[in-house]
Parts: structure tokens; sequence; C-alpha cells
């Protein structure tokens, strides 16, 4: 429904309301609440309805939703106010008037702007914030509401810099500082997001929601086990709400889970269930443990929150995610095909991702990057092989890679980092639907100088996620097969191991794999999946064709058939000698945060070489798809 549709459905609300015909006015509210949960204004509405009713508790619960989704409605806020003096609650009756009295304070343009942000009309609360502050550009609050659209828009770049401006003007204003550390965190950029939220703590060390950005920086960090017992803290605290409790123990079970502690991990995503039965995400871990097995009485429960009309779309997404995998472990794999088939049309609903510009990225990648380039510029860069880059497709095994080689004695796993990306993003500027290079000729322009400090700061930058100073590490993110030229450059000695796996396999296994809100856009659909196959194999062979012997190449079915033979493969091009704990990888301890987390704490196996040709009838799409790429995957 778009929002002129919803606004007219309200209207239509509010005329039954007028007219008297106030159960018919909370019908229509109700079909409304089932299309957009979150629109602040029908909970508004609906407070009118029973104020009409004289239901005053039932008023106060439809106003307090609706100031919770959007704080600036001051209609709101002055019949809470009302129905709080009539109900004898002084102290809440003074909340509600602080509140609006700090909204008649502020621009009407400002109050506008924040409402219509809050119900999600991005793109006219941006149209109304920006003419505001043509006149008014000192507004610190108008310049982080301004921050706070860009980045629902996608452009954290853009946001960044606002909430940089609006800080800078004042520092102590903790609000846009917290979403600066938001911010930070949505870029990956851990450390200055823990640093942000410890600066917010040294003023409020008790606020609950600095210390859960404390908390998730943490967490990109690496640092696992302090998280586990700040999120008990809070938990043990004055607990706001069901939902909170949900998040809490959400979040906790997460990092249970990196940290191998499996049975707890479980009962804290029982326990997020209990908080909020509809919570598709905890569903969704459950099921993205892998090894975990669903009860009947779980499936029957996923089955009817799925159902439910209110459900949140993304819940409702992780929901089908989660019923797919439920279904496949039960061998009903015709119903699991219709749950994973909606979940990605769902998801691709949600998303930007368009084949054809990863396809042209890849063409002008190979236009830019010729050996000629190489040749001009060999000997720049860091002289350094501690980096091992691991990259590729998603799913092909590259996990797997990693945790052979951080078993080794010298090599210490990380995870997927994104300072390469971000330096191609500051280089290049990224394209808006697939948030890939959008000008790489831009690197062309850099000297040996710029290389070598890219080089230094990537080295700086990537330290803290070091904490047992091995002398390689490794940095997984499989996106980086983009951006090999860069790090040639940047790294001419260090190693860069490319994962393939059978197109097919990896093609079912992308599709049944939800990666969250944001990442590996191309996976949602079988057709998406098979052209950005091809396309990575096509730059892949041109880095072959222009830096010859630069890449390590292994293939997750060899790798199955000869353990020990690609292990030792591997070690050889890393110039280290053997060491049998790499062979036993499953038994060693560390922190691994990618969906394979489980499986790469058992001993390899052959499951995932047929599982696609369960689902053979409806892949028949993703096969024509690829064409020759089955064949020429082995090159």
């Amino acid at each position: 429904m778009s929002s002129s549709d919803r606004d007219a459905l309200l209207r239509e609300a509010r005329d039954l309301r007028v007219r008297q015909c106030v159960p018919q006015a909370l019908a229509a509210l109700a079909r409304l609440q089932a299309l957009h949960p979150r629109f602040s204004r029908l909970y508004q509405e609906r407070g009118h309805c029973h104020v009409v009713l004289g239901n005053a508790p039932a008023a106060i619960e439809a106003l307090r939703e609706a100031v919770r989704v959007n704080p600036t409605l001051p209609a709101s806020w002055d019949m809470l106010e009302q129905l709080y003096r009539m109900q004898g609650d002084a102290a809440q009756a003074a909340t509600a008037a602080g509140h609006l009295a700090a909204l008649r304070q502020l621009p009407s343009a400002v109050v506008v702007a924040n409402s219509l942000f809050a119900d999600g009309d991005l793109e006219l609360a941006e149209e109304v914030i920006r003419r505001y502050l043509s006149d008014d550009h000192l507004n610190v609050g108008a310049l982080r509401l301004l921050a706070r659209i860009r980045q629902e828009r996608g452009d954290l770049d853009e946001a960044e810099a606002m909430l940089e401006a609006a800080l800078e003007r004042a520092p102590d204003y903790n609000a846009a500082r917290l979403d600066y550390a938001m911010v930070l965190l949505q870029r990956q950029k851990h450390l200055r997001a823990r640093q942000e939220a410890e600066i917010l703590l040294r003023h409020d060390p008790d606020n609950r929601d600095y210390l859960k950005q404390y908390g998730a920086a943490c967490v990109g960090l690496g640092d696992h086990e302090p998280v586990i017992d700040l999120y008990g803290t809070l938990l043990a605290g004055p607990v706001q709400s069901g939902a909170e409790v949900a998040d809490l123990r959400l979040w906790r079970a997460n990092a249970l889970k990196i940290t191998g502690r499996r049975e707890e991990a479980i009962a804290d995503y029982r326990a997020s269930l209990a908080a909020r039965p509809d919570n598709g995400v905890a569903w969704f871990s459950l099921a993205n443990l892998k090894t975990y097995r669903f009860i009947d009485d779980d499936i029957a429960r996923m089955v009817d929150a799925e159902s439910q009309p209110a459900v949140q779309n993304m819940d409702r997404i992780y929901l089908c995610f989660a019923l797919g995998k439920a279904l496949e472990d039960r061998g009903d794999h015709a119903a699991a095909w219709r749950y994973y088939e909606r979940g990605n049309a769902m998801r691709r609903t949600a998303g930007r991702y368009r084949p054809d510009v990863a396809e042209a990225c890849a063409l002008r990648l190979k236009q830019v990057f010729t050996a000629d380039v190489f040749a001009a510029r060999a000997g720049w860069g860091v002289d350094d092989a501690t980096p091992i880059f691991i990259l590729g497709l998603p799913r092909s095994g590259s996990t797997l890679i990693e945790q052979i080689l951080a078993s080794h004695s010298c090599v210490e796993g990380t995870h997927e980092l994104t300072e390469i990306d971000r330096y191609v993003g500051e280089l290049c500027g990224r394209d808006p639907d697939c948030r890939l290079p959008l000008r790489p000729e831009a690197l062309l322009s850099l000297t040996a100088g710029d290389v070598r400090l890219f080089g230094e700061r990537f080295l700086a930058e990537t330290r803290t996620y070091r904490g047992l100073g091995r002398p390689f590490f490794i940095d997984k993110m499989p996106n980086n097969f983009w951006h090999i030229g860069l790090i040639h450059l940047m790294f001419p000695r260090a190693t860069i191991i490319d994962v393939r796996r059978e197109p097919m396999a990896c093609g079912f296994s992308n599709f049944k794999q939800l990666f969250g809100t944001t990442n590996q856009e191309f996976s949602y659909g079988v057709e998406d999946i098979a052209r950005h196959y091809r396309a990575y194999l096509d730059l892949m062979r041109h880095w072959d064709d222009v830096l010859p012997g630069r890449v390590l190449r292994v293939r997750y079915e060899d790798l199955v058939e000869d353990l020990e033979g690609g292990v030792r493969r591997m070690l050889d091009h890393c110039g280290l000698p053997f060491e049998p704990a790499c062979l036993a990888f499953h038994k060693t301890l560390r922190s691994v945060r990618t969906p394979s987390s489980e499986q790469v704490r058992q001993p390899i196996g052959r499951e995932g070489l047929d599982q696609w040709r369960h689902y053979a009838p409806w892949l028949s799409p993703l096969r024509d798809a690829l064409g020759d790429a089955l064949t020429r995957y082995r090159d």
C-alpha cells in the first residue's frame, strides 16, 4: 500500500468517527494497522475513537503507542496530558506536558519533518527539512534529523558527515553523538563507535541506550565475552518492556553462539521468543545454527506467526527462511521450497540490487586494471606479507578455509573486514543500488605514496582485531574479489585465496540463506544469483590474466575429496609449515561470526555437495541462467 492509499484509509476512519460510526472507524484502523503497523497517526486516531467511547484506559494505550512510534505528535501529547489529569495521574500528566512544551519550542518545520520521518515519509521529510536548513543552516537539531533521514535512505557517508558537523557545533549534543555512534557501527567503524559510546557513558554511566551501543561496538571488535556479561547486567536491571527483553536475550544469544556456547545460546534464543513470539530474527537464528532441529510445536508457532496480518515485514521474511530450514530438515523439500521462494521474493522487493550494474562494474574494472597498469606500478605498496585475503562468493567455503588456516600457530583469524571496501568507496564512490565502485578509474590517480599510505592505514586499522599477535592474519571478506586490483597494489606480497564452489550448490546455498538487511543483495533471486556468479567468474579470469599466479584457487569439492592435500597446498602457498591442527580445524576454539559458524565446528563432510539436488525440480531457471558457468567454474 502506498502512502497515499495509507492516508486515504486514515481519512476514511476519521470520517467514520466524525459521523459517530466509531466501531466501523476502529475496524478501518485495524485494517490499516495490518498494512502499516508503524504508522503513528493510526494510533492517534484510535485514541480519538476511544475518547469518543469514553474508554480512557484504551485511549491512553493507543496514544502512548502513537508517541512511542512518533514522539513529535503534539495532539497525542496534549490528549495524554488531559487524560492523565482526568485519571489523577499527576506525574504522567506532567511528563506529557513537558513533551508538549518542548515540541512547541521547536520550529514548526522541524516538528513536521520529524513527524514525516517517524511515519516513513522520507522523501517528503527530507524536502521539508532541507528547505528549512536553507534558511537556518546552523540548527543542529535539523541537521541531526537530515542525517537520520540520509541514514535511513542508505547514504551512510552523508549521514556521518552531517553528524560530525552537528557535533562540531554542539559537542554536548548527546542525542546526535548516539546517532553518530550508530552510523559508525553501520559503517563497520567499530573502534570509533566504541570510543563515541565511551564519551556518552562518561556523561551518563547508567544510560541503557549508551550501554547497548557500547556492547554492539564491542561485538564488532570481537570482544564477545565482556558483552555477554554486559547484557546479563542489563537484563537484571529495570527492563522497560517485553521488546527490550527480547532484544537483549537475542543479542546475548548471538554472542554466546559466536563463542561456541551453543546450549546457552539456544536457551537465550528461546527466552527471546518467550518475550516476543513473532520475533523472526530469533526463530531464524535458531535455524541458522544449522545443526539445530525444530520440534512440531516450533513449526506450528512459526506458521501461525508468519500468517498474522500484523507481523512486521522483516519478521515475516525471517520466519519464511526459518520455516524453509525447519521443513528441509524434515525432508519436506516441496514445502521448504515454497517458504524459501516466498521469503526471497519479499526480501528482493525490499532491496535495490540490479545485476546489470554488477556486470557493468566488472567490465569497467577489467578496462581499468590492465597488465600495463600493474607493470607500471610494480614495487608499489607496503612490503608486508602478513595479510591473507580469502575471497570469492558467499557460501563457497571461505569460513572453512579461514578456520583451517586459523588453526595454524602462525595465523590469526579475524572476520569479514570492511576496510578495503570502505577505502574503495572513499576513492570511487558507490553505486546507490549495488554499493559497488562507481568510478573505478579513480584508482588510477593514486600515487605510489597514496597506495603505501592506504596499506599502512589498513594494517593500523585492523590491528584492533588481532588480539593474539600472530605473524599472519586473515581478512575473509568475500566481496574483496571486486578489489583485487587495489589489494595487489597495496600488498604485492600478501596471500590471496579465491574459494570456489560448484555453481548449482553455491547458487542454491545462497538462495536459502538470509544474509540480513543489507548484505549480499544479489542472493534473493535465482537469475540474479546466476548473473552474479558469471560476473564473478569473468572478473576472476581477468585477474588471472593480468596477474598470473597471483591468486591461489581452492575448490571446495577438491578439499572435501582430499583435505590433507588441499591443506598442504594452501600452507605451502602461504609459506607456512604443515601443522596437524589444521586438519583438526573443528577442534579450534575461536569466535566465528558467519552463517557457517556451527558447521566449521564439525569435521568436513560431503553433505553440502549435493544438497541442491533435492530442489532440482525448482532449480531449472538457475541452471539455465548459469549456462557455461556450470563447466567454466573449474578453469
